[in-house]
């Protein structure tokens, strides 16, 4: 029996990415966003700074907490980036050691090498070089609409964590309202790159935030994507939603 608890629009904050319907191809598309993270790796926590209005440390820590990260916890970030959730994971377990970053991005784990001195491995969320039932804390930043093969993932996830350990998925939702969905538009293809060019005098950002902004148009919605959890293995299912586009997902590992 489904049971998701849910706690709508309250304060919130930002920062990239939901699951979408996978597109034709998998290897091509993964092959296509596998070389754009790496193109954009150097200029990443740049226009996350600026897509998120400064808030987005605030809010990944919020949501740690909330889903109840704790010291002594060991922790597996799936798609870990260039470390921006990582690093707030390390912050509230209090150890480099105990949290792990996995990512297909050569460029983005070399950025995460960079700034955060925890152990880092290239692999896919599909097949996660982690023993079985040997993570207490498995978190997913703004990148399940990014897996071609969300079922397969959350399998893994399930294998990798100990009974009754935490899944936490951070993502962006499309936008019920028009209105909104307009606004996020603009800000997505128009304002972040824009803002971008005026602070650094660079311009490599359009073509990272429009396919962000594709990916968000094609995501799952929420109640899918909390289907795909109950399958997957999970259980005490609870997502919250800020703004009509953020979106977070913390579940328990069914025994």
């Amino acid at each position: 029996m489904k049971q998701v608890k849910e706690a709508k629009d309250g304060g919130g904050s930002l920062s990239p990415a939901e699951p979408c319907e996978p597109a034709p191809g998998h290897g091509e598309g993964r092959h296509f966003t596998r070389n754009l993270f790496n193109e954009t790796a150097p200029v990443y926590d740049r226009v996350n700074q600026l897509f998120s209005l400064g808030s987005g440390a605030w809010y990944r820590r919020r949501c740690l907490r909330r889903a109840g990260l704790r010291p002594g916890m060991r922790v597996l970030d799936v798609a870990v980036g260039t470390g921006l959730l990582a690093r707030e994971a390390v912050a509230l377990t209090r150890s480099r050691t105990d949290v792990i970053g996995i990512d297909v991005s050569e460029a983005m784990l070399a950025e995460a090498r960079r700034k955060l001195a925890v152990p880092l491995i290239q692999g896919m969320a599909e097949a996660l070089p982690v023993a079985g039932a040997s993570i207490d804390f498995l978190t997913l930043g703004y990148a399940l609409r990014h897996i071609p093969d969300l079922d397969l993932a959350l399998r893994e996830f399930h294998r990798v964590l100990r009974p009754g350990g935490v899944l936490l998925i951070l993502e962006l939702r499309r936008p019920r309202y028009a209105v909104m969905r307009s606004i996020v538009a603009q800000h997505f293809s128009q304002i972040v790159p824009l803002l971008y060019r005026w602070t650094t005098g660079a311009s490599q950002t359009r073509q990272l935030m429009e396919y962000h902004w594709e990916t968000v148009e094609r995501s799952l919605s929420p109640t899918a994507v909390t289907d795909h959890l109950e399958r997957g293995g999970f259980e005490a299912i609870r997502r919250e939603t800020y703004f009509d586009l953020f979106c977070s997902y913390s579940a328990r590992n069914r025994e």
